[in-house]
């Protein structure tokens, strides 16, 4: 059967040899009778017989050349039209440790290659800048931020009995899904491999192999050679060569930083070719030519700033689309081995993969269609987000577009660069943060290390680095104005669940029976349109709002008491006239405010029932002990004495993947 898709109509060719069986005619048992001669027929009936033999034949013939209708085609070939998918996924790496995006550290052939055969996506971009939310969003189709999912390893439950999975959707129609390696999907209430045909355990990473013959497939390929891990470890006797690195602007330029590049560039040339062998299977087993082949990185990375942080290093990532020629009417371009402008967030793949299996798309899913049939309109921005990671406390949201990024920071409080013991396991970490004490780092090296503006906005085109804040420039005003718009927005519409403390929002959720998902969208537990307008007055370090956030310390709930204090905080020693106030919030019910009104103290020089408090919360209960080892560290110098008493009492100084908070200021202190 031959296809072609630029006609409406279908014909079907065949081939006949002459002369022609009248086995292979549909007759009545008496024409056959008399068409074979069983009954002996005279030279009269054999000239009959001949004339109706090929009227027979011409009317066989002219059956064969009735077109049929597109329904009747696809009818009898949709098992055959359903392509087969394959995503191939790899750990940590942005698009600049890839080579057909302009990457020089390391050679990636083999992904090379794919683009060469495919279409580059040049705007692709994460949605969380870190693992777990980021695979929460693929398995949901839904921002992490709407379901309560978006820090680190929280697993909270969402009601599953609403949201599906899109390999359930998949499944129902008629795909064999496999995902054999990497889920995380950061989800509790439900086990991450039970969405799947074929999960762990397979005995092969290439999950199409265990389908029933002929089913189509859907298969998720996990590298994991280019995870952070793998930037871990003794730097020597790399392939690549240090001194040939191309650094970014925001590192130092350190030995022991080269060096971490050059072995993290091994590690991502060690995953291209795991790339290039998983192709070849697909060859190998005769189905290159029926499936879509995607491939790209589940974030940015991998030395500090990068992964976890919503900068252009951290979120922008490669994204390659082979499509074989049997289903070019899908080409997103002209030819293949060409780019595409289009803008596509993580958000989007699980709907876009629906949509070209021909699934049911739940009106869950919140991305949008890139690709395909089902393609729909491009949207103008992409929204990225952060959270928690493991015990170190953040909140950053990003609205841009392919060009622009309006950050705003909603713990400005809080350095980028705190310690995280997982991030600390690469040499170039420690080594630039210890750079940075002895203060030999500049403007641009040390401000990782340092607390943030409220709001940051960059020329990714100028500046992929993000290390030039035009955040006051005059003629960027307009464009910050209708980012700061859209975010505002979208966070409206996807019931941002972020504008609480994450503990204080569980203990909410928790308080009245609900997941996290429910709680945000009930408007008398999550009012977010007050919470957003409190942020925004709190973040504006405004001293005429002095007056307003002293009043949130008064209001009955606790979310607009944080925000008043956290605007307090801001204000610095223009604070000094609200100390009566946070001397009263010293004793809230809520553990939050009590330990954010006692650091406010301290700075402003009224340290003494400040510190009490701490020592209160410290030794005895706290419902938050992840922010007050985080404030104690922020603190610097003044919490000193509370972490050198908490180490002396032989308390742990472990965190969850090595050294804890405060077991970290104890080896720095030298305790």
């Amino acid at each position: 059967m031959v296809e072609n898709h630029h006609i409406s109509r279908r014909y079907f060719r065949l081939s006949i040899d002459f002369p022609l069986s009248i086995d292979r005619l549909h007759v009545s048992k008496k024409q056959r009778r008399f068409y074979t001669n069983e009954e002996g027929p005279s030279s009269g009936d054999r000239k009959i017989m001949r004339t109706q033999q090929a009227l027979a034949m011409l009317g066989f013939c002219i059956t064969l050349l009735i077109p049929f209708s597109d329904s009747e085609a696809q009818e009898k070939s949709s098992a055959q039209e359903k392509p087969n998918i394959l995503w191939i996924v790899s750990e940590d790496n942005g698009i600049s440790w890839v080579s057909s995006y302009g990457g020089t550290n390391a050679k990636t052939p083999n992904i090379d290659q794919l683009a060469s055969e495919g279409f580059r996506y040049r705007y692709c971009f994460d949605n969380a800048a870190v693992c777990a939310p980021t695979r929460s969003c693929w398995i949901t189709g839904m921002y992490a931020i709407s379901n309560g999912t978006q820090p680190m390893r929280s697993r909270n439950e969402i009601p599953h009995d609403r949201i599906s999975y899109y390999p359930d959707l998949l499944k129902q129609a008629g795909y064999h899904t496999s995902n054999p390696s990497k889920t995380d999907y950061n989800i509790g209430g439900r086990d991450d491999y039970d969405a799947w045909d074929v999960g762990k355990g397979a005995g092969t990473p290439y999950g199409w192999k265990k389908r029933k013959p002929g089913q189509p497939f859907f298969a998720v390929v996990n590298f994991n050679d280019s995870h952070e891990s793998r930037a871990h470890g003794d730097n020597e006797n790399t392939r690549n060569d240090p001194a040939a690195m191309k650094l970014f602007s925001y590192h130092p330029d350190l030995p022991e930083v080269r060096k971490t590049y050059a072995k993290y560039a091994d590690a991502v040339e060690n995953m291209d070719q795991k790339v290039g062998q998983c192709l070849a299977e697909l060859e190998k087993d005769g189905l290159a030519d029926d499936t879509i082949v995607i491939y790209n990185s589940d974030h940015g990375g991998v030395l500090a700033r990068s992964k976890r942080f919503c900068y252009s290093s951290g979120i922008h990532c490669p994204l390659i689309v082979r499509v074989p020629e049997k289903y070019k009417h899908l080409y997103p371009g002209d030819q293949p081995g060409t780019t595409v402008d289009r803008l596509v967030s993580f958000v989007d793949m699980p709907k876009t993969w629906l949509s070209l299996a021909g699934a049911e798309i739940p009106s869950s899913f919140q991305g949008t269609v890139f690709l395909g049939d089902g393609m729909e309109q491009e949207p103008q921005y992409h929204l990225a987000f952060r959270e928690r990671a493991d015990e170190r406390l953040d909140s950053v949201r990003v609205m841009r577009d392919k060009r622009y990024a309006y950050h705003k920071n909603y713990m400005p409080y809080a350095p980028a660069g705190q310690h995280l013991a997982y991030l600390w396991k690469a040499e170039a970490t420690p080594a630039w943060e210890q750079h940075h004490r002895e203060g030999k780092t500049d403007e641009i090296t040390g401000r990782f290390f340092e607390p943030r503006v409220s709001e940051e906005f960059y020329d990714n085109q100028s500046d992929f680095d993000n290390v030039y804040n035009l955040i006051d420039v005059q003629e960027h005003q307009a464009r910050i104005n209708d980012l700061k718009k859209a975010l505002r927005k979208r966070q409206l519409e996807l019931y941002d669940s972020g504008l609480l403390p994450e503990q204080m929002r569980m203990r909410r959720a928790k308080e009245h029976g609900l997941t996290l998902y429910d709680m945000v969208r009930n408007k008398d537990l999550y009012p977010l349109e007050t919470y957003l307008d409190a942020a925004d007055l709190a973040l504006a370090r405004d001293k005429k709002n002095l007056k307003t956030l002293v009043t949130y310390l008064n209001h009955q709930d606790e979310g607009m008491r944080w925000w008043g204090v956290v605007g307090l905080h801001l204000l610095d020693q223009q604070a000094a006239d609200a100390t009566a106030a946070l001397e009263i919030a010293l004793g809230d019910e809520t553990d939050e405010i009590r330990m954010m009104s006692a650091w406010t103290l301290i700075k402003l020089g009224k340290p003494n029932k400040a510190i009490a408090c701490l020592d209160g919360m410290l030794f005895g209960e706290c419902e938050n002990e992840d922010m007050l080892h985080n404030i104690l560290d922020w603190m610097g110098e003044p919490g000193l004495p509370l972490v050198k008493k908490y180490i002396d009492k032989n308390n742990s100084r472990e965190g969850r993947y090595g050294t804890g908070i405060l077991g970290r200021i104890a080896e720095l202190n030298g305790w």
